[in-house]
């Protein structure tokens, strides 16, 4: 046990410290705390073995959202060079200085602020991880974000609804591929690697979450071509139950282009990859 651990574990139980506090998730923060430790646990091992890692030890974590700080001690348990965490909610960041107080200023970095307004990939320190239990009404946006600079990190191990974890990982011909589904296939490797009960939460939300560990793809997009990608997505899931003919008919040249890579122009949106829609993107 490395002594972050040791320290982490010294700590009062996360029940207790929500208790005393008398702490009540806000519904308009997009919370739902997670004060089951060997779930949180769960996750960083189960994406540290996906990872082909033992701990963070020597690299950088980021977290949005800490709450009450579950997921933090499973973090600093790993013992990362340092863990910097993003909160709104004043009440948790009084959470999170106790903890700051007890492992170090060098080890837990502290963040009153808006998630969507840092530039996670400007922070200090390389290899750079994410590692959060997003709020549900931000989790997209963020995930875009992080995904648009994603050769900046070493890994994104982020958890949602199960309903946005279907999207992300939905293979093509299916209700569930989309825009955010061509996104994150294209620039990283998506796995799945757990769901997790609703009734492990407090509140307790009406639907499962699910956990899903991001690492950049070899290859490199420009930003302009992911623009576009994003750009003939929405066009075409705009209107999804068109053939492209007609969805994207404001493309220049379209027959032409999509003869070059043997589209057929009665194909619909969900019927056309990620590649195609990149090598479309770079015609462009």
């Amino acid at each position: 046990m490395t002594e972050l651990a040791g320290l982490i574990n010294s700590l009062p139980s996360l029940r207790d410290t929500v208790e005393a506090r008398g702490l009540m998730a806000k519904k308009a923060l997009g919370q739902n705390f997670l004060l089951d430790r060997n779930i949180t646990d769960k996750i960083i091992r189960t994406s540290l073995e996906h990872q082909n890692k033992s701990s963070f030890a020597g690299e950088y974590v980021f977290e949005v959202g800490p709450g009450p700080g579950g997921l933090t001690r499973s973090v600093l348990a790993s013992a990362p060079e340092k863990l910097t965490v993003v909160e709104m909610d004043e009440r948790c960041i009084d959470i999170m200085r106790e903890i700051q107080s007890l492992v170090g200023e060098q080890h837990l970095q502290i963040i009153n602020g808006d998630a969507l307004k840092q530039d996670f990939a400007a922070f200090d320190g390389s290899p750079k991880n994410i590692v959060s239990n997003l709020p549900y009404n931000i989790s997209v946006p963020l995930l875009i974000g992080w995904l648009k600079n994603i050769k900046a990190f070493d890994s994104l191990t982020l958890m949602f609804q199960k309903e946005v974890a279907d999207r992300i990982t939905a293979p093509i011909n299916t209700k569930d591929y989309g825009r955010i589904s061509i996104l994150s296939q294209l620039l990283c490797k998506v796995e799945r690697l757990f769901d997790i009960n609703p009734n492990c939460f407090v509140p307790a939300p009406k639907i499962w979450s699910t956990v899903v560990l991001f690492r950049p793809s070899e290859r490199t997009i420009a930003p302009d071509v992911i623009a576009k990608i994003e750009k003939l997505a929405a066009m075409a899931f705009g209107q999804r139950r068109k053939m492209i003919r007609q969805s994207l008919k404001s493309v220049p040249d379209l027959e032409t282009k999509c003869g070059q890579l043997g589209l057929d122009l009665t194909l619909r949106a969900e019927q056309i990859t990620p590649q195609q829609y990149l090598q479309l993107a770079e015609l462009l």
